[in-house]
């Protein structure tokens, strides 16, 4: 199912760049934005208590990893790049951790964070290959 997000959204909208950079064609790119539509499919699903505190709080995480993936990869040192990267794999990291509390209270049942899960997995790997 990984996936499915990303392209049902390419399905429904055009996708209009401003800038056309390198980074753009990058796998992890394209793994991390189906990770941030996931983690906003699912902090939808999130109960309406949560909707000052775990959702904007999931949501700012799932955009640092795109932002600082995207703004890494415009450095030109490798040192100041791989920085970046880090950064990035903190945030995914930190939507794992949110996530967990959710599950911890019952938010969600294991099944309904499997794609999650697999993004997750992915971009933490694919982050850290690009660190070494």
């Amino acid at each position: 199912m990984i996936g499915s997000v990303l392209s049902n959204f390419h399905e429904t909208k055009t996708l209009f760049m401003f800038l056309q950079l390198n980074h753009k064609s990058l796998n992890v790119y394209q793994a991390v934005r189906e990770l941030t539509m996931e983690v906003y499919a699912i902090s939808r699903k999130l109960p309406q208590d949560e909707k000052f505190n775990m959702v904007p709080q999931i949501r700012r995480a799932a955009l640092s990893v795109k932002l600082n993936l995207a703004e890494g990869a415009t450095r030109k040192s490798d040192r100041e790049r791989k920085r970046y990267y880090e950064v990035a794999r903190g945030s995914v990291v930190e939507i794992d951790a949110a996530i967990e509390t959710a599950f911890d209270l019952s938010y969600f049942s294991n099944e309904e964070l499997l794609n999650l899960g697999e993004y997750l997995n992915k971009c933490f790997a694919m982050l850290s290959n690009m660190m070494d």
